[in-house]
């Protein structure tokens, strides 16, 4: 009677183990149909309510099926958790629960390759790669946009380097490298954009100015000459030429590209007031006066320009006292001319030491001590 009691417990605990692997494979099972469930709402387009609750339900059972002793030394049990955690990050608007899921997502892709080592679920583990990146980008735009720049650009480089083809997140990750002032990853981003076929504006315009920052004009230069190649009529990038022309001294280019610039543009300040700084140079006094006052005519604050024009006349001035015989009433009109311009110059830049010590000149030659004492007296006050 013993030995079949016995013998029948045997059988019981056989029964029962067998019936919990058929368990745990079953719950396999489910976990599997549910990468298919989820690809069919995708492709059918279903709402996210009923996609999130596939996962749900898929998540469940790969749970359940990793606390087998056998099912979760299955590589397939950690590929599936793997894909639909990442899903469900990329999925849930509960900001809580996406990056729970991120994280599960991250640590089920490190054991499903620990398990697969004939990589026969290579496919899930690159579609949750996939996920795990798009959930990073969301990471790195966020960080971005509130400013927590270290945060965005550790983030939105991986993603970068991931998807390397895309040149809008490797512009974005080069502006926020710029932003932490990491000026040559900042490079590596914007050349990986521009060799993407990028042709944004912005991207040779930045470059430009981090080759100008590190003190290379020819290779701002040449940025800038690539990138007017692509954008001929862009106005920031034109203008950045003219100045990187002026920089290298290749002043009869800067001239030649701003007369032809002038032609199609005829409402640019700045263009106007470099075109009467070289003429000025030239000592082309005349043209010089012209260009500036038509650069002042569309912006009349326009400090440059009033402080180019102030010392230009005071320069005209001195050589009417330098001539012979001394030309004194020509000097005092240059004279008078230069006071006003400065003085409303200052009123612009009331701080501008610049400004003060040329009025102080000016109305000392005027015996203007009184004005000349008030400017001495804002000077000590800076």
């Amino acid at each position: 009677m013993n030995k079949k009691y016995f013998f029948a417990a045997t059988m019981l605990v056989v029964v029962s183990a067998s019936t919990n692997a058929i368990a745990q494979k079953t719950q396999l099972l489910i976990a599997r149909n549910a990468v298919g469930k989820l690809q069919e709402a995708i492709a059918n387009q279903k709402d996210e309510k009923t996609q999130l609750q596939i996962l749900a339900d898929g998540i469940k059972a790969s749970e359940n099926a990793q606390k087998d002793s056998k099912t979760k030394k299955y590589p397939e049990t950690w590929a599936i958790k793997s894909y639909l955690s990442s899903y469900i990050a990329i999925k849930d608007p509960n900001q809580a629960t996406s990056d729970k899921y991120y994280e599960q997502a991250k640590m089920a892709i490190d054991s499903a390759k620990n398990f697969d080592r004939f990589e026969d679920n290579s496919g899930l583990i690159a579609a949750s790669n996939y996920n795990i990146n798009i959930k990073k980008q969301k990471m790195g735009n966020s960080a971005y946009e509130a400013g927590d720049y270290n945060v965005a650009f550790n983030y939105l480089r991986e993603v970068s380097d991931y998807f390397p083809k895309d040149s809008a997140l490797a512009i974005n990750t080069a502006l926020s490298a710029q932003a932490i002032k990491n000026d040559d990853e900042a490079l590596n981003y914007f050349r990986r954009a521009k060799d993407n076929g990028a042709r944004n504006p912005v991207i040779f315009q930045r470059m430009g100015n981090i080759y100008k920052m590190k003190l290379d004009n020819e290779a701002a230069l040449k940025i800038t000459e690539e990138g007017l190649k692509l954008n001929p009529y862009n106005e920031m990038l034109g203008n950045d030429y003219i100045n990187q022309l002026l920089d290298n001294e290749r002043y009869t280019e800067a001239m030649n590209r701003i007369e032809n610039t002038l032609k199609v543009n005829t409402r640019s300040k700045l263009l106007y007031f470099l075109y009467g700084y070289l003429h000025q140079k030239n000592a082309n006094m005349g043209t010089a006066e012209l260009a500036y006052n038509k650069s002042l005519d569309i912006d009349k604050n326009y400090f440059d320009a009033l402080y180019q024009l102030g010392l230009l006349y005071l320069n005209l001035g001195n050589k009417a006292l330098q001539a012979t015989p001394q030309d004194i009433p020509t000097f005092s009109s240059y004279l008078n001319r230069s006071e006003i311009i400065f003085n409303k110059a200052l009123k612009l830049k009331p701080k501008d030491k610049s400004v003060i010590n040329l009025l102080i000149e000016i109305y000392t030659r005027k015996n203007r001590f009184d004005r000349v004492q008030e400017l001495k007296a804002q000077l000590d006050v800076f």
